[in-house]
């Protein structure tokens, strides 16, 4: 079973995975270096993925990494939340926060409801992550992270908030308040997660990424410190 951890340095972090001949996959370009007897190899997707991608900024190449030795993954000012994908889940993450994961999670994609997406601020093709099968994964963050459990119920959030659900949760946007209400209300539309399973959720931002942010105007710092 490879080992994720997450190192912090200087105010950045960064995902690093220990294997012992196994495999593991990374987002497209995560890479930073590695050491020991490892192949690194970017496999390309098939026409649908491809097809898909069109509608979607996620990546369908996710390269894959075998062998045994370390794999450090480029630092952020953000952060990274790891965590187990148990055999008979099934997840449905935002677009960019899919980072690393092992072999056996299995990545695909499932298209939002037209009218949901739409409504939310999508557009009219959201196609987003999945992941099944076992074993550990990291996500992006802006900062921490908490799991919520949702039984029989529902979560509404305003903005960005929910990182990704577990398959039976579904999704949907309506106004904060009933029309007119709702155009004095000060409040966008709000995204409502229904039913039961699990949502990860970062409630704040770690406050260095929050301040280059505000700063500068750009989600984060793209590609090696040192390029």
């Amino acid at each position: 079973m490879a080992t994720f951890r997450i190192r912090e340095v200087e105010g950045m972090r960064q995902v690093c995975i220990d294997v012992k001949n196994e495999t593991v996959r990374a987002a497209h370009g995560a890479l930073s270096n590695m050491n020991g007897n490892i192949s690194f190899t970017p496999k390309l997707p098939n026409f649908g993925d491809l097809f898909r991608s069109i509608f979607t900024r996620e990546s369908r190449i996710r390269p894959y990494y075998n062998g045994t030795g370390t794999i450090n993954l480029q630092p952020s000012l953000r952060g990274y939340h790891v965590f187990d994908v148990q055999p008979g889940e099934r997840w449905i993450l935002e677009p960019g926060v899919y980072w690393a994961s092992e072999g056996g999670v299995n990545l695909g994609l499932t298209k939002e409801p037209f009218w949901s997406s739409f409504w939310a601020g999508d557009g009219l093709f959201a196609w987003k992550t999945t992941m099944a099968g076992q074993g550990q994964t990291a996500v992006n963050a802006p900062g921490p992270v908490e799991v919520i459990d949702v039984k029989d119920g529902e979560i509404k959030v305003q903005g960005r908030l929910v990182l990704g659900r577990s398959g039976d949760l579904a999704f949907k946007s309506k106004r904060a308040a009933p029309f007119p209400r709702s155009i004095i209300s000060g409040q966008d539309r709000l995204r409502i997660y229904q039913g039961t399973g699990k949502v990860l959720v970062s409630w704040t931002p770690y406050w260095n990424q929050h301040l280059y942010q505000r700063m500068t105007d750009a989600d984060d710092v793209d590609g090696s410190l040192f390029q």
